[in-house]
């Protein structure tokens, strides 16, 4: 076997109604002064609110940071980061989707002034020290909780990431019931998403795919496979609900140290040109991803399949490998997601500049399990468009 390394968040708190323990949480562990760092459309939900009476109810100075965009631009991180320092806060508080969280992991390692964001951009150039850091997801989606992984939108439409262990958080706090309030077509793109990770992680060709990781992307699999059809239609189901977000970090765990690939690399272009959200565009370009990969290399899409659709298991081999990319295609229509780039408005004459920009993610798609060249990433967009 050969050597690998695996990082993860050090403490988890998983449970229905464990936001309401976030105020003694923090000042338990972190101190009295925080900054909560969400979003616009979280301050319509009242979970923001449920969240501030946590806080201030076990004496916790609270100061809000409500402007989080999608696909975050360095301003906004900077804008959060300035106000963690103006209010001397003892740590930060990132509640919401992908997004938010991202820019609280930022915030915590920018506020104490010891290094530029600039020069954190990439794999393992964070440095830290940075501040403490609690995560709470309310979407079943990124896995950013549980990820040493931010992602940040610079100049009009490229993403550049910091990728470090220092940003792992000190808590992830799961609340399956923040969930409940997601919207239909949330709730799959974001599914869908955690999926992509699980699937990517399991496959990955990077060096350090391990043991661990795999085995936690099946049994996420297991879990979302069974669940998430459930949660697109019945929003209010606690146990598929629960399922979703319990699975969703699994993946998180997983693709945190077996990196994603080709599905990401080709997602970001169309999210950072065309502003369409990171799960979907995910979801968009799944299937053709991996019917190109499953050519070459089906074996780890064979092995996976059964976990997520278990009526595969009498397939073997390639046969297998290539139900699973139906399936998860069939998976995204029944959960009433958009099937084509063109669905999304994007023309036909932009797909070479798509192209172009997914060989700048060199960092992932050197995980792909097979060579992802510009030709073959031009055909892949044709074939999804």
């Amino acid at each position: 076997m050969n050597q690998f390394n695996f990082n993860t968040t050090p403490s988890i708190l998983f449970g229905s109604g464990r936001l309401s323990q976030l105020g003694e949480i923090f000042k338990a562990t972190i101190g009295t002064r925080v900054l909560l760092v969400t979003d616009p459309g979280m301050l319509a939900t009242g979970i923001v609110d449920r969240s501030l009476e946590a806080l201030k109810s076990a004496g916790v100075d609270v100061t809000l940071f409500s402007d989080v965009k999608a696909d975050p631009p360095e301003a906004i991180v900077l804008e959060a980061t300035r106000m963690a320092i103006d209010s001397d806060v003892d740590g930060i508080i990132g509640l919401g989707g992908g997004s938010s969280l991202d820019v609280a992991k930022l915030a915590a390692l920018l506020a104490p002034g010891t290094e530029e964001l600039k020069d954190a951009y990439g794999v393992g150039n964070a440095k830290g020290p940075r501040l403490p850091l609690i995560l709470v997801p309310t979407t079943a989606g990124t896995g950013s909780e549980v990820t040493p992984v931010s992602i940040v939108t610079t100049g009009a439409s490229e993403k550049m990431g910091v990728v470090s262990p220092i940003i792992l958080p000190d808590i992830a706090l799961l609340d399956p019931e923040l969930t409940l309030g997601l919207p239909p077509h949330i709730t799959a793109a974001t599914g869908i998403d955690a999926m992509v990770h699980a699937i990517e992680a399991y496959a990955s060709g990077n060096p350090n795919n391990n043991p661990i990781s795999r085995n936690l992307a099946t049994d996420a699999l297991r879990l979302m496979g069974a669940a998430l059809e459930t949660a697109v239609h019945d929003g209010s189901d606690v146990k598929a609900r629960s399922d979703m977000l319990l699975g969703s970090m699994l993946a998180g765990q997983a693709f945190a140290n077996s990196p994603v690939a080709a599905v990401h690399a080709l997602a970001y272009p169309i999210g950072g040109h065309f502003h369409v959200p990171h799960g979907l565009s995910n979801a968009l370009i799944l299937p053709y991803v991996l019917r190109f990969n499953t050519k070459v290399a089906p074996q780890p899409y064979a092995e996976m399949a059964p976990y997520a659709f278990p009526d595969l298991v009498n397939l073997q081999g390639q046969e297998r490998a290539e139900a699973f990319c139906e399936a998860m295609a069939d998976l995204s229509k029944r959960c009433g997601l958009q099937q084509t780039l063109r669905e999304m408005d994007i023309p036909k004459d932009f797909l070479p500049k798509l192209a172009s920009d997914a060989m700048n993610q060199t960092r992932l798609l050197v995980n792909n399990p097979r060579e992802v060249g510009e030709a073959d990433a031009l055909s892949i967009y044709e074939a999804a468009w």
